[in-house]
């Protein structure tokens, strides 16, 4: 096996879902005091979303508070509460190429802007025939680091 063109840095995000994102919020925000630091609405991806966030600086970690916006339409991402785990990669790109040689399934879309600005892409859940390798369950989204976030990871590991 060749060896890997990219690091994964560290999480980027959780995401979690509920049908009601005001109940999410009592316990994020209202109990533990996490900020919201914005807001992200898409009838494509059937979501509306808080985006809070826990540290600061390129160690920040959100977490997203999601609820959808038609409970009968997909994606339904409130009915795993969980719903997806974000990672920071150095190199996305690099990353997808590698990943799909290997039979990793990702998910429909390809890269594209996320709700916080970044590029972004999701390993599928599930796998298939053609692509065994997948999250089991869990949907995992690859999130390209900022230069800023590479840099302070690669100071960290010095450390």
């Amino acid at each position: 096996m060749s060896a890997r063109p990219f690091k994964v840095l560290g999480i980027q995000q959780i995401a979690i879902g509920a049908p009601d994102k005001q109940r999410l919020k009592t316990l994020w925000v209202d109990m533990l005091g996490l900020e919201v630091t914005g807001t992200f609405k898409s009838e494509r991806e059937n979501v509306d979303e808080d985006i809070c966030a826990i540290g600061s600086g390129p160690f920040k970690v959100e977490v997203d508070l999601m609820q959808p916006i038609d409970p009968e339409k997909k994606p339904a991402v409130h009915t795993t509460p969980l719903n997806h785990v974000g990672l920071w990669i150095d190199d996305l790109p690099a990353a997808v190429q590698w990943l799909s040689t290997r039979g990793v399934r990702f998910a429909p879309g390809g890269i594209r802007k996320g709700a916080a600005g970044f590029d972004i892409c999701f390993l599928h859940p599930k796998s298939n025939d053609e692509f065994p390798v997948s999250g089991e369950g869990v949907l995992v989204e690859l999130v390209q680091a900022p230069p800023e976030v590479v840099s302070a990871f690669a100071r960290m590991a010095l450390l």
